[in-house]
């Protein structure tokens, strides 16, 4: 494509295959009562495994895909066939399966998308130049709006057939991997080739990067709460219908992505550091209260929860990526995907233990969206309020 890399019309495509990238992560979402736990007769916590099983895929490719691409210099070829590989196996997995071979599929579909989608983010960053916080702005926004609408998608095709989102979702990876090889930019001239334990040891050694990581790691870690517990808390609790779930969601993530373009291009401008603190300061204040608002009251926490998403994800990325100008982009933000997969895998395994903890599916929901804010306030605090609070001056 002609253009170039700083161009609003290739920020807009770039911006559609996150979008389609993204996509089908949550078609499954507001149907995973019957896509999982019907389908295979399993517990509430079992099927909160679904979610987890595909960071843990993400977690275990994140680090051998930093030193692969770092000693190969090759990302856009091994970007397209992730995505290619990523379609066939979210059509495995709309095939018969006992539930251990279905977690395994889902395991290696993890892998793969995570490895698509920091290929081609880190490739853009690369090529964005001075212009970078636009540029993830707007490959943030097409990540959000494609995790907002696949929720409010796959509610309403998957009403009578939860299977179809599975067969759509693999449908749309193969016209993400078409437009990929069409917009995505060349590779940047192969430099050094360090060993892994160089890298595992440049990471080590810059202690600039803890912060950003571990806010990222707790920010996904929240996020596995509303993908694998809040589904299963508005139809298990509030008996909310499939479709009403979706549209909860996508209420949560449309103002995320509409929002993190203009966030992006803030943060080019202000400092980082503040926005990252107040948005993640009033998101977690948020969603301590998901679990013990009434239903009617979602519709005006969660847009809230999407606007103060916006103002901290781009931001944090954007504080990783100046914390360790010397570090590979795919190195960082294999790391970023890395600690955030870690999150997410944790999540979904957390919110399950506190709903079996308690003694019954309300009280558990409510102890467990507590307990998700309380870490992500903690965390603002201890990443970013007490380190500016202790600032000189």
């Amino acid at each position: 494509m002609n253009g170039s890399q700083d161009s609003p019309p290739r920020f807009v495509w770039l911006g559609l295959v996150t979008f389609l990238l993204m996509l089908p992560e949550t078609l499954p979402v507001p149907v995973l009562r019957p896509l999982v736990l019907e389908r295979f007769g399993v517990s509430d916590a079992l099927t909160t495994l679904f979610m987890s099983a595909n960071q843990l895929g993400a977690l275990l490719a994140a680090p051998g895909l930093a030193f692969w691409v770092q000693r190969s210099g090759r990302r856009r070829w091994p970007a397209l066939l992730a995505l290619c590989g990523d379609a066939v196996l979210m059509q495995a997995l709309a095939h018969p399966h006992d539930y251990a071979t279905f977690l395994l599929l889902r395991t290696l579909e993890g892998a793969l998308h995570i490895a698509a989608l920091t290929l081609v983010m880190s490739l853009v960053t690369d090529a964005a130049g001075p212009h970078r916080g636009r540029a993830l702005g707007a490959l943030g926004a097409g990540l959000t709006l494609g995790v907002a609408l696949g929720a409010a998608i796959g509610g309403r095709i998957g009403r009578d057939q939860p299977l179809l989102v599975l067969h759509v979702a693999s449908g749309v990876l193969v016209v993400a991997a078409a437009l990929a090889a069409l917009v995505l930019p060349a590779d940047s001239p192969a430099g050094a080739r360090p060993r892994l334990r160089e890298l595992l040891a440049a990471v080590h050694d810059t202690p600039g990067l803890r912060a950003p990581l571990l806010l990222a790691f707790v920010d996904r870690f929240t996020v596995g709460f509303f993908t694998a517990g809040f589904p299963l808390l508005m139809a298990g609790v509030h008996g909310a219908p499939r479709e009403q779930v979706g549209m909860l969601l996508a209420a949560f993530l449309l103002p995320f992505a509409l929002l993190s373009y203009p966030a992006g291009r803030l943060a080019e401008r202000w400092a980082r550091q503040p926005m990252v603190f107040w948005g993640s300061l009033v998101y977690g204040l948020g969603v301590l209260c998901v679990g013990s608002v009434p239903a009617s009251a979602l519709w005006l926490l969660m847009p809230l929860l999407g606007i103060a998403s916006a103002v901290m994800f781009v931001p944090t990325l954007l504080w990783l990526l100046e914390r360790a100008p010397a570090l590979p982009r795919t190195t960082i933000m294999a790391a970023f995907h890395g600690a955030g997969a870690l999150g997410f895998l944790l999540g979904p395994l957390c919110c399950g233990a506190l709903v079996h903890l308690a003694s019954d599916p309300g009280s558990g929901y409510v102890l467990a969206f507590a307990v998700a804010g309380l870490a992500e306030i903690l965390g603002a605090w201890l990443c970013v309020g007490l380190p500016l609070r202790r600032r000189p001056g």
